[in-house]
């Protein structure tokens, strides 16, 4: 039932504004730049210590846990970075930065790599780190008996020997420039060597774990210890799961919450609006995909996945579901903010006859498919659904929509289903991108597709040194995915996050919402 009395539901009704009226408040607000920052003074504010941080967050159930090798959603990869430190982090500027590697060095070739741990940083219970900490780290998603979403990537590490108390040598069975990057991964986080209690874990971050209900709440207490003399500025997070985007939208303006991630597309103008809220919208590598099943019929024909890549307009979704909050997408999964951002790809339009000359050669008139959607995919997936169904119809394709349960969406649909919706986070590097979601032997190949020319030319990129040459390929391997893979990429879309103003040093990122997921240790009250 529609609640008329909800705090979201005043707040539109009082921004009923002129033209004139919008641009006055959106600006007493600090409307987003023409980069789709926002500019907020709270940046150059002294940060100030106290208080507990309530943050109301989607991307939790009941089945999460703080196993770093099954992480795969927002709150986990979030609680992840208050609880414990990764190697490598990624800063606002999408370059590797120091964290528990304060240095690395990489042999002629890329092949070896020698990492520097950081010293004098102590876990929660008083032990100090050392290399075999960070060994056992790193191996708990290596192994056959690892279930780690990682495990891919990591295969092509072949040695990982201790070089002394504060080094670690890295070796790999080809060279790879971007290894520090692969490091930064959120699911390397770090615990105490032999550590197997997931139910309370132990890290070196700057909070320690108080209170944990999988999928409801968690509320974990500053670390008086931690060792970033300029992070956790607050005593305690408490992290509040509220995947209905009305329901936490609701939360933050009712005053329940200080902040909220993945913000509802079609609220956002509305939160701008109000004095007392900020909207910080990050530009990135989040995209929204439509997955086709490679392995199966219709869609192991790669004439039935351009008719359906040409029969869907992706400027009136962007205009209408995203709200222009985003950018288009090419059926690849590199945004235009990567340094090997193929600029010369020409732009897939909405093209019905092109959808009708791919039926044909697939030897079809017209073609009638399943897609099975839910707004657990992303905020909007639905209205998205709908409206590429009307769009498809003009080029022979029916589409049939199955609404699927949330709660169980990314377990039972997700890399199941024939013909589904998700969404990426993106990733720092391309190859890293690509090896997640893309090398035939990658667990989350969400498509299924296989490609043995891609894979051969992934592993080829990764070797080199020389940036024009890896230019060269992975300009190519867009190329490949855009016309040959499994997913349509029709949308990237902005991390939108909205916030009290109580909050200080809240800044964009390229990397997830929630400042890449690290705001808890980056944020301070002001009042």
């Amino acid at each position: 039932m529609k609640d008329n009395n909800s705090p979201l539901t005043k707040l539109m009704q009082d921004a009923q504004l002129s033209r004139r009226g919008f641009i006055t408040s959106a600006s007493a607000v600090g409307i987003t730049s023409a980069l789709g920052f926002s500019p907020f003074s709270a940046f150059a504010a002294e940060p100030k210590k106290g208080g507990v941080l309530k943050l109301g967050m989607s991307g939790g159930n009941t089945s999460d846990t703080l196993d770093p090798t099954l992480f795969s959603d927002w709150v986990p990869l979030n609680q992840a970075y208050m609880l414990m430190n990764g190697l490598i982090e990624i800063d606002e500027n999408n370059k590797a930065t120091p964290e528990l590697f304060s240095a690395w060095e990489a042999k002629p070739g890329a092949a070896e790599w020698v990492f520097t741990v950081r010293d004098g940083v102590t876990f929660h219970n008083g032990k100090k780190l050392d290399a075999d900490d960070i060994l056992y780290s790193i191996n708990l998603h290596r192994g056959d008996k690892s279930k780690s979403a990682i495990k891919t990537q990591l295969a092509p590490i072949t040695g990982l020997t201790k070089q002394g108390d504060n080094q670690i040598l890295i070796t790999l069975d080809s060279g790879n420039a971007d290894l520090p990057y692969l490091l930064a991964d959120y699911h390397l986080v770090v615990v105490p060597a032999g550590f197997t209690d997931w139910s309370h874990p132990i890290g070196t971050g700057g909070f320690i774990f108080d209170q944990y209900e999988p999928g409801v709440r968690s509320l974990f207490k500053r670390n008086p210890n931690y060792w970033k003399p300029d992070r956790a500025f607050v005593d305690a997070v408490e992290v509040l799961v509220i995947n209905d985007p009305t329901a936490r939208t609701n939360a933050l303006i009712s005053g329940q919450v200080h902040a909220i991630n993945r913000v509802d597309f079609k609220t956002v103008d509305f939160l701008k609006r109000s004095p007392a809220l900020n909207i910080i919208r990050s530009s990135g590598g989040q995209h929204f995909t439509f997955l086709m099943d490679c392995s199966v019929a219709p869609y192991n024909n790669n004439d039935v996945r351009m008719a359906i890549k040409h029969g869907i307009d992706r400027q009136k979704i962007l205009d209408t579901v995203l709200r222009g909050y985003g950018s288009l997408g090419n059926d690849h999964p590199i945004p235009k903010t990567d340094r090997f951002f193929n600029h010369s790809l020409e732009q897939r339009v909405y093209d019905p006859d092109k959808s009708k000359f791919y039926l044909k050669k697939a030897g079809l008139t017209d073609l009638k498919v399943e897609l099975s959607s839910s707004d657990a995919a992303f905020a909007g997936a639905l209205d998205a659904a709908a409206l590429f169904q009307g769009q498809a119809q003009k080029g022979g394709i029916q589409v049939n929509i199955k609404r699927q349960p949330a709660d169980s969406y990314w377990d039972d649909v997700w890399m199941k289903a024939p013909f589904s919706m998700g969404y990426w986070g993106g990733r720092p590097t391309a190859d890293q991108m690509f090896s997640t979601a893309y090398q035939s032997t990658a667990k989350w190949n969400d498509t299924h597709w296989k490609d043995e020319k891609f894979d051969a030319q992934l592993l080829q990129a990764r070797s080199l040194l020389d940036e024009a040459k890896r230019a060269e390929i992975y300009g190519e391997l867009q190329s490949i995915v855009r016309d040959n893979g499994g997913a349509m990429i029709p949308l990237f879309g902005d991390y939108l996050d909205a916030a009290s103003k109580k909050v200080g040093g809240i800044k964009p990122h390229p990397m997830f919402n929630f400042m890449g997921g690290r705001l808890a240790e980056r944020v301070w009250l002001e009042a």
